[in-house]
């Protein structure tokens, strides 16, 4: 390569701006195109932003007599920050569409593009005439370009390794793949570096808001997410009028790839939580849109926490008793999620997740699968929840079901006390009906 040579760079960027206004987008592009005709000393020969993106590239070749190179950082955002305001986001959507075509329709000028952002607009959608751009989000050969790896770690940051549980490292912040090596992410590791805690530090930079009110309004139990499967289809799809789920999880951050599958001429994906910081965290949001009480929130975590360390299972019975009962009617009056098994073990998983507790869900067995595993405090915990029409006489059905089936075999290799726990909901009081506590 000869690095003598040089090409006049335009970089752009979506990083800030207020883009729930209708003339947000503009005023953003406006400010930025300014600044690059001031800085090649070129005058603007045109009002409108496309026409002033297009005589950019012209003047600065024919000034330097070299293609020019585009860079465009977090392209998307403009579009992610209006979801909640559907028109915004659709003009949005629009507006880039033809600012984004000026570089299909001046190819002959220009050296290199290079657009990055969180999530895969389909090419149909954002970039209809821009069909010359090679997609790299899931090529192996770039999977590590946007994170720490192993090596990163235990070499160039090998200093600052002293003191900290290499181990816990790897748990609370790797895990991103993208078809290739496993990344760490770079906003955490940097901040543990400094600070020799661990913490939440990526997910507390922004609240996923509308992220956990589509899970809740789609009907989306925490117990699922970390067992989610779908196909590259759904995945390299992005679109403001059908936002497919787990596309959503997957392209912000909050799913990754686990598993990749080739079945009949189609690539399919298993997704899971990156790691504990992501899996903790979305929990917590969940729960927040349910408790309404941060504070309360707050006291049943470490309150369910001293209950599992003293194995009070009538207490752990009590506090979820009154759990349920806190949710306010109306929340129940727009589905009827009451009646769906999911709902009511979600609340179990997301409290226990939230604590950064190690949880199996749909732990298959050779003869089911167990709804839930908790490990903890050098015991084992296995959940078998039911909904059923009224409350239960005789014995628990749930907890047959988990004795019939020998879940607690696949565990006793572990030598540790194990409980077989069956938890009963009913439709008609929205509530627990039966919790039966046997050790296996």
């Amino acid at each position: 390569w000869d690095w003598s040579v040089k090409y006049p760079v335009l970089r752009f960027s979506f990083g800030s701006g207020k883009f729930t206004d209708i003339q947000g987008l503009t005023h953003a592009l406006d400010t930025q195109l300014s600044h690059l005709e001031q800085q090649f000393g070129i005058t603007a020969r045109f009002e409108h932003v496309g026409g002033r993106f297009a005589d950019l590239i012209l003047q600065l070749q024919q000034q330097t007599q070299q293609p020019v190179v585009i860079l465009i950082d977090e392209y998307d955002k403009p579009i992610l920050d209006a979801l909640d305001y559907p028109e915004v986001a659709k003009a949005n959507r629009d507006f880039l569409r033809g600012f984004y075509s000026t570089i299909k329709d001046y190819d002959a000028y220009i050296k290199f593009s290079f657009l990055t952002g969180v999530s895969k607009f389909s090419k149909v959608s954002l970039f209809s005439g821009l069909n010359n751009l090679l997609d790299i989000s899931l090529d192996a050969h770039y999977s590590s370009i946007c994170g720490y790896t192993d090596t990163d770690i235990d070499t160039i940051f090998s200093p600052e390794l002293e003191d900290l549980d290499r181990e816990e490292i790897r748990h609370w912040y790797n895990g991103y793949n993208w078809l290739g090596e496993g990344v760490y992410n770079p906003f955490d590791i940097l901040h543990l570096f400094r600070s020799r805690q661990f913490g939440n530090y990526w997910f507390e930079t922004g609240t996923p808001s509308f992220l956990v009110n589509l899970l809740f309004k789609r009907q989306v139990t925490s117990l699922s997410l970390d067992q989610t499967f779908t196909s590259n289809q759904v995945l390299s799809s992005f679109d403001i009028e059908d936002i497919a789920t787990e596309a959503l999880l997957f392209q912000t951050g909050y799913l990754t790839i686990k598993q990749a599958e080739r079945i009949a001429q189609q690539d399919y994906f298993h997704l899971g939580f990156p790691n504990l910081e992501v899996r903790q965290s979305l929990n917590e949001s969940l729960l927040a849109v349910l408790v309404k009480d941060k504070s309360k929130q707050a006291v049943n975590s470490a309150q369910l926490y001293r209950l599992l360390l003293k194995n009070d299972f009538e207490g752990l019975k009590g506090i979820f008793h009154a759990f349920y009962a806190s949710i306010p009617n109306n929340w129940y009056n727009s589905n009827k999620i009451q009646e769906y098994e999911g709902f009511y073990a979600s609340v179990f998983y997301s409290y226990f997740a939230a604590l950064g507790l190690d949880i199996i869900v749909e732990d298959a067995s050779n003869l089911g699968r167990l709804d839930m595993a908790l490990k903890f405090n050098q015991q084992v915990y296995l959940f078998e929840f039911k909904v059923v029409n009224s409350k239960p006489r005789g014995k628990s059905k749930a907890l047959q079901q988990l004795q019939d089936r020998h879940y607690a075999d696949k565990y006793r290799h572990l030598n540790q006390p194990i409980y077989l726990i069956g938890v009963e909901f009913s439709k008609k009081d929205r509530n627990i009906v039966g919790f039966a506590v046997e050790q296996a």
